[in-house]
């Protein structure tokens, strides 16, 4: 059943068949959605509905789109599934988060391999001891785009939550005893950021075998301020941008490659 009220559009992000290209970039921001259009040539609007903006043009003589998520897993899985469904398979995930190992700084970028499943919207699309993995050549390509870009960065697992105050002011919370141990749990497992997204999608995507990658500005650190350490908070995209822009560039190259 379709609930949309344009015949052929998917019901919440109201674009259809033909109006997004194979690879979209998933911020969670609808604003930041013109300002990633404007690496695209002849990117033009597409549907502006709810959380969801999208905007489709060219890379490299390719369709390729932007599609925002809104905030947290629930809606990120409904942009997703209404995505492929539209003819889309390879994504990235481009966003913010925290830092939880003191050496993940302000300004570097964390490209996930993994993410911890510790909110709900995977746990409807997968048994829990199913993992949250992304695909090994979106990272591969995603550290290449970080080295010829010069960015610092980090590659690893990511911890995944449906709130964010849960995160930054958990001893008020009801269950405290549960959020403070598990953090600590997370660090001393290598964790190196938190932030609400890739757990959902990267099992999404393993349910509908498509592609999903991941990459995060670090905005700033709680363990470092903990520490005494430096802590700006950072606030610019660009570069989590930029990298996926070159990332699906080369995986365009390299689809190329592969047909000739």
């Amino acid at each position: 059943m379709n609930y949309s009220e344009q015949e052929g559009k998917q019901y919440h992000i109201q674009v259809g068949k033909g109006d997004v290209g194979k690879y979209v970039i998933l911020p969670g921001d609808p604003k930041r959605c013109a300002k990633i259009a404007e690496y695209f040539d002849e990117a033009k609007l597409i549907a502006d509905s709810r959380e969801y903006v999208t905007y489709t043009g060219y890379l490299d003589g390719v369709k390729v789109s932007v599609t925002s998520t809104g905030i947290g897993g629930p809606s990120a899985a409904i942009a997703m599934e209404e995505l492929v469904m539209s003819g889309a398979d390879t994504f990235i995930r481009i966003g913010t988060c925290g830092g939880m190992q003191t050496d993940v700084q302000s300004g570097d970028v964390v490209i996930a391999s993994g993410a911890i499943r510790m909110e709900g919207t995977s746990r409807e699309y997968a048994p829990i001891e199913f993992p949250a993995v992304a695909d090994v050549g979106i990272v591969h390509a995603l550290i290449e785009a970080a080295k010829k870009l010069e960015q610092r960065y980090h590659v690893g697992i990511v911890q995944c939550k449906d709130s964010f105050y849960g995160q930054h002011s958990p001893e008020i919370k009801p269950v405290s005893y549960e959020l403070l141990n598990k953090w600590e749990a997370w660090k001393r497992l290598g964790c190196l950021a938190s932030e609400m997204e890739s757990a959902a999608l990267f099992v999404v995507a393993s349910s509908l075998g498509v592609r999903i990658g991941s990459c995060f500005l670090v905005m700033a650190n709680q363990e470092r301020e903990k520490a005494g350490l430096d802590n700006p908070v950072v606030h610019d995209t660009d570069m989590a941008i930029r990298m996926a822009v070159e990332a699906i560039r080369s995986l365009i190259r390299e689809e190329q490659e592969d047909i000739v």
